[in-house]
């Protein structure tokens, strides 16, 4: 027999406590006495925690939510008066579809960028 136990001495008193009683079930059923209540806990964490991820989100949406045309424009009784029309024809005077792409002359002896 060897010199040094490969289990650790217990006393008599500590071995009729809660723990030691606890451990050695806990050897027996480890599903039933740890994982259980773990995912229990778990599970229980994400029943509670839903409403404050909720209301987070809900604060960044009001934050970050999409502006309707009327408030882009700044039409309101405190906001500047915008005329659809003008605004259109303004738009419209720039023609940025109806251009026409044209080469550059270059100056004698100058490289055009091409290798």
């Amino acid at each position: 027999m060897g010199v040094f136990q490969n289990r650790k001495f217990r006393s008599s008193a500590e071995s009729g406590t809660f723990a030691a009683r606890y451990r050695a079930m806990l050897a027996k059923r480890p599903f039933l006495l740890f994982g259980l209540p773990f995912m229990t806990v778990i599970i229980a964490g994400s029943f509670i925690l839903t409403p404050a991820t909720a209301i987070r989100y809900e604060r960044h949406d009001r934050r970050v939510r999409q502006m309707s045309r009327e408030e882009e424009l700044g039409v309101g009784k405190q906001g500047r008066r915008v005329d659809m029309r003008e605004e259109y024809y303004r738009l419209a005077a720039k023609d940025i579809e109806n251009w026409e792409q044209k080469r550059v002359e270059r100056l004698k002896g100058e490289n055009d960028g091409v290798l």
